[in-house]
Order: C-alpha cells, then sequence, then structure tokens
C-alpha cells in the first residue's frame, strides 16, 4: 500500500489527475480502463480535470465504468453518472460509445445483472474477471466503499461482479461492485478527503479489516491512497 499525502483537497485532486494522465501517457499505444466512483470528492476532481488537463488527456483511449450508483435517474443531482457526465464528460466531449453508464432508474436486480453481463463483456478478462487498470474508490464516514457498508461484507465475498447493496441510513438502494472486480483490479485507488475522514484513514493505515474500506485496502493487490493533509493528520498518522 503506497499513500501519498497533499496539503489541500485541490492539491490531492491534482495529484491525482496527473497520476492517471501519466498511466496512459506510459503505454500510449493502450486502451485503459476505468471505474469511477461518486460523491463530492470525485466531485471536486472532475471539475478540475476538465478546466484545466482536458488538453492533455487521451479522452479516445479511456473507456469509462462506475463502481457504484445510487437507484436514482441520471437527472438527478445524486446520480454519480449524471453528476460527471455534467461536470467532466460533456465539458470534454467524451465520445458516447466509451462510456458505460450504470442505469440508476432501472429495476436494481434487472441492472446489477444488466451491468455485470455488460462489463463482462467489455472490459478485459484476467483469472476469469473483468479487470480494470485502476478502480478509483471512496471511503465513507463509517469505513462504507463501494456502497458496500458495514454489515454487507458478504458482498466482498460475492462472485457477481455487480450486486443491490441498501443505504442502512436512509433505505436507499445502490448498485455496487463487488469484491471479485474490486480484487481483481490491477488498481486500486483510493481518494479521502477531510477531517470528517479521520477513523477511515486510520483504520486502513494503522487498524484491521474494521470496515468495507479497510479490508479492501488490506487485501487488494496494489492499493494506492490519495488523501488530503486534513485526513492524514486527524488520522493520527504523523
Amino acid at each position: 500500500m503506497k499513500s501519498y499525502i497533499y496539503s489541500t483537497a485541490t492539491e490531492t485532486a491534482h495529484a491525482l489527475i496527473k497520476h492517471l494522465v501519466g498511466m496512459m501517457e506510459r503505454e500510449p499505444d493502450r486502451t485503459f480502463y476505468f471505474a469511477f466512483s461518486g460523491g463530492s470528492t470525485p466531485s471536486l476532481m472532475f471539475d478540475i480535470w476538465a478546466n484545466e488537463y482536458k488538453e492533455v488527456t487521451p479522452w479516445k483511449r479511456m473507456r469509462i465504468y462506475w463502481v457504484d450508483e445510487r437507484c436514482v435517474p441520471m437527472e438527478d443531482s445524486e446520480s454519480n453518472y449524471g453528476t460527471m457526465r455534467r461536470l467532466l464528460l460533456d465539458e470534454v466531449g467524451m465520445p458516447g460509445e466509451f462510456v458505460f453508464p450504470i442505469f440508476g432508474d432501472y429495476p436494481p436486480e434487472a441492472e446489477a445483472k444488466r451491468y455485470s453481463a455488460q462489463v463482462c463483456r467489455t472490459v478485459p478478462l484476467w483469472r476469469g474477471f473483468p479487470t480494470f487498470d485502476a478502480v478509483l474508490l471512496g471511503a465513507g464516514d463509517d469505513g462504507h466503499t463501494s456502497s458496500i457498508f458495514p454489515g454487507q461484507e458478504y458482498l466482498l465475498a460475492s462472485f457477481h461482479p455487480y450486486e443491490v447493496s441498501v443505504n442502512p441510513y436512509n433505505g436507499q438502494q445502490r448498485i455496487a461492485m463487488t469484491g471479485c472486480l474490486l480484487f481483481a483490479a490491477r488498481k486500486l485507488v483510493f481518494f479521502i478527503t477531510g477531517k470528517n475522514k479521520a477513523n477511515v484513514v486510520r483504520d486502513i493505515l494503522d487498524s484491521g479489516d474494521t470496515g468495507p474500506a479497510a479490508y479492501v485496502a488490506h487485501h487488494a493487490e496494489d492499493v494506492e491512497i490519495f488523501m488530503d493533509a486534513q485526513a492524514e493528520k486527524a488520522s493520527g498518522t504523523m
């Protein structure tokens, strides 16, 4: 596990974008398969990416998928796909055939099966599982990641690429990437900012498998954590 710490959330977002673009620059003849999470932290990254890195990003060598999605229409402000589309994809003119959204307004069980099949059909396989070049993850205050909340750890052992999860705080259904894809990815990248993420950062860096985010970070093969100084200092790891 490698951790990278920057003074602010904005600097952390810049560093992560440069990191992803650098991955693609080092292999200029290859197409890259990325899965993105939603939330306020990646929204900051999307805005910066569209405004400052549009011209240096090889968009046509990217295939974009999602880690998770709330079961809401794409026009809803909570839609992970809708947010990324508004802040980044539309702004840079990303070709629609390179973007593979989860449809949050479809019946959840059916959509989890449909998206699982689509990912299996379109993402390169390794050892029988679709293998993303990078999966970008967030982490909730309670330690959840990929919409897998504490108490739903069985999803980390699932062999169905995507399943339905439930937010225990409001009952909202979500479509979540499960363990078979998380652990098959070439690289997992956590993007965590803010003092409110102190506990989950401490669990990832210093504690045991105390929640889904920490478990994934400890058991995946190649994990990188991009965080700001507030999250790192608050965690007590300095």
